[in-house]
């Protein structure tokens, strides 16, 4: 970003983003200060662009340092509006709708994301194989998130009920609808498990209700205004419960996005008002009413057993046909919530991007030299994991053998060099980076495995004769052999006997040629430890 572009951002924005530690916690980002804590009048007193970041020196003393890239991206939002959707047509998955099956969503932490995300774009996904039995639907909830219990417990039969409270639990047909209507906050996620389907009829149906506001809004703005801006009274009444809801079929976000639909022509009170008002509000319902039910909007599918349906309560309409009673249609669902699933997806890139700049440390400056031994950096490291794998190391093991010198990657990490005399506390810092994605399961036999060598050389007689050339050197830079006590102290930490092992794998790893794995060979293991 340039000066100019720079003098355009009001200091108080600037400064209330500085990622620095003093301004935010390590942990959590949390910002540490008050709005109010900063000085009238404060200004930047200095700047400068270093290695793709603006260095800014505040009026009042403080430094800020801030990734041009990050300064260079456009507005963003939190992906429940419009804008962040795919809006739809049945016509649009004629190839096939978002599926998955179930065995490999639980596996392989790219299917999930790929579930969870078709959820977030597209509003739904259908997993295929879930096993068909009771509170199964439970289980697919906690897969990314928890289930919202309501007055129909923590979670439902749809099934015919000799005295039901909802017309769902009846076999005739259900419009396009939301569920929940009535309850403020509105469950925004709702599964539905199929445990048998062998009923004539009874297949399910999904409308857009974001596609069909947008219809209505470009037909006619008026109508559209109309439904954003007057309150609907949404109530249920049981005989333990009574709810109610005053809000808009349509909602709008500050900047008139379409963020929300609630939808069910069964759960609307008795709208009051002036006549005007009501003539309008009628004329509009009706009409965005004949939208959601255009057959081209209609994606008409049939859940079979086992099969658990996935979808966005606050944007989707759900439908029924109506089924006969020659055989049984059971279905379990339950509620659940946008914010819990974003959630997922968001940890699962994040684990899925961090996994990646690992992948390219190992292929880039992985491919450089390894403190004059005669293998690469990479090949070092891939060997300790695969040392460790035909070992039968436990996962845990085998990863931290796998990235235990990750430390050295200079880039990545801003270590120093070992092999110009400087200790580079290598184990240190790789233990500290990787900390943001594993336990200390993982971590403690890399923050170890250099003090492993110290301990072994110090109680193993022959050991330190074993050495290379190189990691004799080395050692004598980390400190030597370790004395009594400092032995002692070593081998009662919790972590040291994983440690020790990481170690001998290290040591090991220094064949030129051996056959060893890559690195892509490891990321399922990794990926299922960051869990």
């Amino acid at each position: 970003m340039s000066e100019l572009a720079l003098s355009g951002l009001p200091p108080y924005w600037l400064r209330d983003n500085c990622p620095c530690a003093e301004c935010r916690d390590g942990r959590n980002g949390q910002k540490l200060f008050q709005i109010t804590d900063l000085p009238d009048g404060l200004a930047v007193a200095a700047q400068a662009e270093l290695n793709g970041h603006l260095e800014v020196l505040w009026s009042d003393g403080h430094r800020s340092r801030y990734p041009l890239e990050w300064l260079g991206r456009a507005a963003d939002g939190d992906g429940r509006t419009e804008a962040a959707k795919r809006l739809w047509v049945a016509a649009d998955f004629a190839g096939g709708i978002p599926e998955a099956e179930w065995a490999a969503y639980l596996a392989d932490p790219a299917e999930q994301a790929a579930v969870l995300g078709a959820v977030r774009r597209s509003g739904f996904a259908v997993l295929r194989g879930v096993p068909a039995v009771e509170r199964q639907v439970l289980t697919v909830a906690g897969t990314f998130g928890y289930v919202r219990v309501t007055n129909y417990g923590e979670l439902f039969d749809v099934r015919v009920e000799p005295d039901p409270n909802n017309l769902a639990f009846t076999s005739g047909a259900i419009a396009p609808h939301t569920d929940n209507p009535y309850r403020d906050p509105v469950p925004t996620l709702q599964l539905l498990h199929c445990l048998e389907n062998s009923a004539t009829g009874g297949d399910s149906g999904l409308v857009d209700g974001f596609k069909a506001a947008a219809l209505l809004r470009e037909e006619s703005p008026a109508d559209f205004a109309v439904l954003t801006r007057t309150p609907v009274p949404f109530v249920f009444r049981d005989r333990g419960t009574e709810l109610r809801a005053d809000r808009p079929l349509i909602e709008v976000d500050a900047r008139g996005r379409i963020r929300e639909v609630r939808f069910n022509n069964r759960s609307i009170g008795t709208l009051r008002g002036d006549a005007a008002e009501l003539a309008a509000f009628y004329a509009a319902y009706r009409r965005f009413a004949a939208i959601t039910l255009r057959p081209e909007l209609q994606l008409d599918f049939r859940l079979d057993r086992g099969d658990c349906l996935i979808f966005d309560n606050v944007r989707l309409m759900h439908a029924r046909t109506a089924f006969e009673q020659d055989g049984a249609r059971h279905l379990q669902g339950c509620y659940a919530d946008l914010d819990s699933l974003a959630s997922t997806l968001a940890v699962l890139h994040r684990r899925a991007a961090a996994l990646d700049a690992m992948a390219e440390l190992f292929a880039g400056e992985g491919a450089g030299e390894y403190l004059g031994e005669a293998v690469t950096m990479a090949e070092h490291m891939l060997q300790a994991g695969a040392l460790a794998q035909a070992a039968g190391a436990p996962p845990h093991l085998v990863a931290a053998a796998l990235l235990h010198d990750v430390g050295h990657f200079q880039g990545a990490l801003h270590g120093r060099d070992l092999m110009q005399g400087q200790d580079n506390r290598h184990s240190d810092t790789g233990a500290g980076w990787l900390a943001q994605w594993f336990g200390p399961e993982v971590t403690e036999p890399v923050r170890l495995h250099v003090a492993a060598k110290r301990y072994l050389c110090a109680v193993e007689p022959g050991y330190r004769e074993r050495l290379s050339e190189a990691s004799e050197y080395t050692l004598r830079v980390q400190g030597g052999p370790m004395d009594e006590a400092q032995a002692a102290a070593f081998a009662a930490l919790p972590g040291a006997a994983d440690a020790v092992a990481v170690r001998r794998w290290d040591e090991q790893a220094k064949e030129a040629d051996a056959a060893t794995p890559g690195f892509e060979h490891f990321r399922p293991l990794l990926a299922a430890l960051m869990a």
